[in-house]
């Protein structure tokens, strides 16, 4: 049946495109019109998918430029400078920054100090790990850009955690512009393949390698001491000002572009950070002490079971602050505690010098701190005055709706 199409359409002069050496190569040998043919081998879906839309656009002589990646690529208009996101970069490295801070606080239990170079081994892979992002998300084309971006991040380990950035995203936007070029000039899938994934990774690290390393370590060094100095000068008042804009910078959608960056950076030369231990503090501990007290006393019964699953999650995994969301937008006063609050415990931060990071479970944070006691004090301060100040306003709620409600009842 094939072969009856294939030689169908070679009689018609159908163009056709597709991969498969030994197929391709009967075909072709059958006179069928290939405008776009190679083997399998080092080819993805994607680039394949591409491969014969740009054969079959030179055919027509209709012009194409290929959109690379998903439909977040798309929105982009198709060039990897629009799909650079400091943000989706750090949140998409997130893990390996947890994995790290997990290493550092096992490190701490007695007998298991030999974790000591495993723990040197994560620091500098993380470089190599942003540099995988990155070039993925860039590029748009999947694992064509993570092996480029992991070639880039093995040669930028020594700019440090910008350095890897800086690599991954030089070898993204590389990728496809070199796949495109490949594919315009008619080079076979796989080749185009290869040539835009190691080339563009290469190219990408050796720049950061020969020129740019001393420049983005300087970078991460210089963020690491501007945020020690600002502690130094004032702690407390360091603490409070970090802990005061929390909420607002994650409400404002500030926070995963400004503050996260900072946190990864600051893990990233000492696996701790004092932004991390404000992060957990004035955010996951407020927010686990505002569900809480809707646990305890909600207003209604259904915030209950709203309340109790926020609380689980921020308590097990120091994450998900935005549990307490509903609580805060419906009552001003919860806001003002909120705020407060986290101003409090940074505040604890800053004074007990503590530095740590979010994203693990309450009882491991303090293990990672660089101040175990000052942590859990600090915790304890976050957590304990939202969930008393929201119990109280809570009460108070609850009465005044219950006067209302037996002063608006008939009377026998």
């Amino acid at each position: 049946m094939n072969s009856a199409v294939v030689r169908a359409a070679a009689e018609a002069g159908v163009p056709a495109a597709g991969t498969g050496g030994t197929s391709i190569a009967a075909a072709q040998a059958k006179g069928l019109d290939l405008v776009a043919a190679s083997g399998t081998t080092g080819s993805t879906s994607t680039t394949r998918a591409v491969s014969y839309v740009a054969g079959l656009a030179r055919h027509w002589g209709v012009r194409y430029r290929p959109v690379l990646g998903t439909a977040e690529a798309a929105d982009g208009g198709g060039s990897p400078w629009r799909r650079i996101s400091l943000r989706g970069i750090m949140v998409g490295s997130l893990p390996a920054f947890i994995a790290l801070a997990l290493i550092l606080a096992v490190g701490k239990i007695p007998g298991l100090d030999a974790l000591g170079p495993v723990f040197d081994a994560l620091i500098a892979g993380l470089p190599v790990v942003v540099a995988a992002v990155a070039a993925r998300r860039v590029s748009g084309l999947g694992e064509v850009g993570l092996v480029a971006g992991v070639v880039a991040g093995v040669l930028s380990t020594e700019g440090g955690i910008v350095g890897g950035l800086v690599g991954g995203i030089l070898a993204g936007v590389l990728v496809t512009y070199l796949l495109r070029w490949t594919l315009a000039h008619r080079f076979p899938v796989t080749t185009a393949n290869i040539v835009a994934g190691g080339l563009s990774g290469l190219v990408g690290g050796l720049v950061v390698f020969l020129l740019l390393a001393p420049v983005t370590n300087a970078v991460g060094e210089g963020v690491k001491g501007t945020i020690e100095a600002l502690v130094a000068f004032n702690p407390m008042l360091a603490g409070a000002v970090a802990g005061l804009v929390m909420w607002p910078a994650i409400m404002g959608g500030v926070y995963h572009a400004v503050i996260l960056p900072l946190v990864l950076l600051e893990m990233g030369e000492k696996g701790h950070s004092f932004f991390g231990a404000v992060d957990m503090v004035s955010l996951v501990m407020v927010s686990l002490g505002i569900t809480l007290a809707n646990v305890v006393r909600p207003r209604t019964s259904g915030e209950r079971a709203l309340a109790a699953s926020g609380a689980a999650v921020n308590f097990g995994f120091g994450t998900f602050v935005e549990a307490s969301y509903p609580f805060i937008f419906a009552d001003r006063k919860v806001f003002a505690v909120a705020l407060g609050s986290a101003a409090l415990g940074g505040l604890v931060v800053g004074a007990t010098g503590a530095e740590a990071t979010a994203y693990l479970p309450a009882v491991v944070a303090p293990f990672v701190a660089t101040d175990t006691v000052g942590m859990v004090l600090a915790m304890l301060v976050g957590c304990v005055v939202p969930f008393l100040a929201v119990l109280l306003i809570n009460d108070r709620a609850r009465r005044t709706e219950r006067t209302r409600r037996e002063e608006a009842a008939p009377t026998a």
